[in-house]
């Protein structure tokens, strides 16, 4: 790997000098899982903004604790402290904005080819190039804080992707054909992050559902969405305002769903 592609601790810290979300930040070359670490931090009281992001995880994980594969030197492991003041009820909207901000960070290079699913994949060509994983630590009902942890594929190779998801899996640099600067998407990933959660706090989830929607292949397809043992299939509506998926089935009831793993049906 060309030297110009390697992260740099000092550069980073550079370039996110002052911003709202890169500052303070802590880098690691190798961590368990940047999620773990920042739960802790968050716990001591780390500031809103504060991010972390490792070159290499040995712990990396998923939702539902699936394994996230997470090799040294081509893709992005970052997780961001955020403090919103509002209900708890409304923390699902910012993997919803999460969403929007990592969509709109792949296509400025991508070319508009990211598109999201619901609940917090980003796909291109329809295969998985990123995941979001937020979870939430609350006291007496108030919001303490919220960890939201990115892991973006961009210059793994094909064959470094584990034998049983390189059918489902891709990388920017796997679409593109060229190697990509895991320091500038860093950089375009917190603005936008910044952005949209500003505006979330601000104005509510308007704006963020409506981008949001506008980069899903999934509203008005039949999906079929599946939690544990329990499985329900309908036509995707929307999104509800905490983040939920607005299902009609075919019996034309309309089910409110807040958590699993989604699929497109052909038709």
């Amino acid at each position: 790997m060309r030297e110009t592609m390697k992260l740099s601790e000092e550069l980073l810290k550079e370039k996110l000098a002052g911003q709202f979300i890169g500052d303070p930040l802590y880098y690691y070359d190798e961590i368990g899982s940047t999620n773990d670490e920042a739960f802790r931090l968050g716990l001591a009281g780390a500031p809103e903004g504060t991010v972390l992001i490792a070159d290499q995880q040995s712990a990396g994980r998923g939702r539902m604790q699936r394994i996230w594969h997470s090799p040294p030197g081509a893709n992005i492991y970052t997780s961001i402290i955020l403090r919103p003041s509002f209900d708890p009820l409304r923390a699902g909207q910012i993997s919803i904005a999460a969403g929007v901000a990592v969509a709109e960070t792949l296509n400025s290079i991508c070319k508009g080819n990211a598109a999201l699913k619901w609940p917090n994949d980003v796909l291109i060509a329809g295969k998985k190039v990123c995941g979001i994983l937020a979870q939430m630590k609350m006291t007496n009902r108030t919001v303490d804080f919220v960890v939201v942890g990115i892991g973006i594929n961009v210059n793994i190779t094909m064959d470094q992707f584990p034998k049983d998801i390189r059918e489902i899996a891709t990388s920017m640099a796997i679409e593109t054909g060229q190697e990509i600067s895991r320091l500038n998407l860093i950089i375009r990933l917190y603005e936008n992050m910044a952005k949209w959660y500003k505006d979330l706090c601000r104005n509510g989830i308007g704006s963020v559902k409506e981008r949001w929607l506008g980069l899903s292949p999934m509203i008005g397809q039949t999906v079929s969405v599946s939690f544990g043992e329990e499985k329900a299939s309908g036509k995707a509506l929307g999104l509800c305002d905490d983040g939920s998926l607005m299902l009609e089935t075919p019996g034309k009831a309309i089910l409110m769903v807040s958590a699993g793993d989604t699929t497109i049906l052909k038709g």
